[in-house]
């Protein structure tokens, strides 16, 4: 009896942890969740669906079928704007209600690989106060929908490790449909769907079990996959929009990945700063956890594979270690590879801090089990300053969301004269623009996209830009359209040079607050 009431505890607070995470995201964002490039993509998306016309860019005045941003996300928003809540509107709720959802997975799941309900609680309490994965779940993008995806696959997928069914088959089935999910929520679902794979290929002690689940697995995940590449191209000949080149990660990535890491590790800036004096400390400090983890994962599955009779490891501290490295090497190869232009954002970090804070749980719980009592107190310490160091960057974090939306959220375009002055345009003036994302969130209108030297996705020159330019410009003389640019004077000297060649021989109609509109003379 005792231990029902301490279980119900546990899960009570679970829940009420969850229930603030998601009361926190919407008392942090009264105007709203942040709004990036890539979130006037997926709003635009699910308000296509919603009218009935399949999953296009409408942000774009070609309005062609998206193949670049997978489709689950919009067609979330889709699905709760059948109630009649605007996309726009409806992302904040539904990232809220992730949050809460991501919080309570998390802890339900550090749980089970514990044993200890304190870790999961821990776990829970670490999710909800920490500034960055909190960050990440107050813009309007798929991570959340991702990072609830992938829990989800974690706990059913150990459900059918453990043995804990009588029909454990049908949580490997039900793990590859959340795998699937997770890939429709996001390309780098993949990474969940090999650690899965590879654990499968571990874990079982007959490689006639490994052949027959692993087959299984794969036949799940499939037909989803299978599904929207052989959609894409049909309509687009193109299975996801990306192409295989050769391209190596900028340095300047590099310190951004660097910085929101260390930023992940102490969210303190004044502590941070201080430390960053020190020559190379937190390129150092990530390489050895990086290495101290992979070695850890190398030994567990070289025991494990190369003797399959040894017991195996804790299935979920297991698989979220699998997982790091699958996700760590698949943003490396689509950097490399795939898309120049992704960057190590707190956003495409966010599924590694995820795993971190479960595994840092786990390991500290496995040293207290042997730790003597002046350890375990130095271990508590850690872990108390730890939660101090969270809480103050959370409550930097809301003060800073607050005071305002972000991206195109914020004021800066709710009071824009540029925007005002598109707005009175005649209804049928083609709109080219270096923010179509902007055009479109606040004009309703598809905009149209420059001519550029580079391709941002392959980093190499796109060709043609004399002609476009010179297309562009014959358009906006002809009457039928005009040329917006933006926070013209924050842009770099490569994008002032192409601005300057693109506005030559155009009439300036509007300039004010680092905008400028071009029209036809009158």
């Amino acid at each position: 009896m005792m231990m029902t009431k301490s279980r119900l505890a546990s899960f009570s607070t679970l829940g009420l942890f969850a229930l603030a995470g998601t009361f926190l995201v919407l008392y942090a964002t009264p105007q709203g969740l942040g709004l990036f490039d890539d979130s006037i993509a997926y709003i635009a998306g699910a308000r296509s669906l919603l009218a009935g016309q399949g999953y296009r860019a409408a942000w774009l005045a070609s309005n062609k079928f998206v193949t670049h941003f997978p489709p689950a996300f919009s067609a979330l928003l889709a699905f709760v704007g059948l109630s009649g809540l605007d996309p726009l509107r409806g992302t904040r709720f539904v990232n809220s209600l992730l949050f809460g959802g991501n919080i309570f997975l998390l802890g339900l799941s550090t749980w089970r690989m514990t044993k200890s309900q304190l870790a999961g609680v821990a776990a829970a309490l670490l999710l909800l106060i920490n500034p960055a994965l909190f960050y990440v779940h107050t813009t309007a993008m798929s991570e959340p929908l991702y990072l609830f995806l992938t829990l989800a696959a974690f706990l059913v997928f150990s459900q059918y490790a453990d043995g804990a069914s009588k029909r454990p088959v049908n949580f490997l089935i039900l793990a590859a449909v959340l795998s699937a999910g997770a890939y429709l929520a996001r390309y780098a679902g993949l990474a969940l769907f090999a650690a899965l794979l590879v654990a499968l290929l571990i874990l079982h002690d007959t490689w006639k079990k490994r052949l027959i689940y692993a087959a299984v697995y794969f036949a799940a995940f499939l037909p989803f996959a299978l599904a929207w590449a052989l959609r894409n191209r049909l309509l687009t000949d193109n299975a996801t929009n990306r192409s295989l080149l050769y391209h190596p990660i900028a340095e300047s990535n590099l310190q951004l990945g660097i910085s929101n890491v260390a930023a992940f590790l102490l969210p303190i800036d004044e502590w941070r700063k201080a430390l960053d004096q020190i020559p190379n400390f937190f390129p150092t400090l990530i390489i050895v956890l990086i290495l101290a983890l992979f070695a850890w994962t190398i030994f567990k599955t070289w025991r494990k594979f190369f003797n399959p009779a040894s017991p195996a490891p804790e299935t979920l501290s297991f698989v979220n270690a699998l997982y790091f490295f699958a996700y760590l090497a698949s943003i490396l190869a689509s950097m490399t590879f795939f898309d120049a232009s992704t960057k190590f954002q707190i956003r495409i970090l966010a599924p590694l801090y995820l795993s971190l804070i479960a595994l840092a749980v786990y390991f500290i719980c496995q040293l207290l089990q042997s730790a003597r009592n002046h350890v375990r107190f130095i271990i508590y310490l850690i872990a108390l300053c730890a939660v101090a160091f969270s809480l103050y960057g959370l409550n930097a974090e809301v003060v800073h969301l607050r005071k305002g939306g972000q991206g195109y959220a914020s004021f800066q375009w709710f009071d824009s004269d540029a925007i005002q002055f598109l707005r009175g345009l005649p209804a049928e003036t083609r709109i080219y623009s270096n923010e179509v994302a902007a055009v479109y969130l606040y004009t309703g209108r598809g905009g149209y996209v420059l001519p550029d030297l580079v391709d941002p996705v392959t980093n190499l020159p796109r060709g043609r830009f004399d002609e476009g330019a010179a297309a562009l410009q014959a358009d906006v003389l002809s009457g039928d359209a005009a040329l917006a640019l933006f926070d013209v004077a924050q842009r770099g000297e490569a994008e002032q040079a192409v601005y300057q060649t693109l506005t030559e021989n155009l009439r300036l109609a509007f300039k004010g607050q680092g905008d400028k509109i071009y029209t036809a003379f009158p």
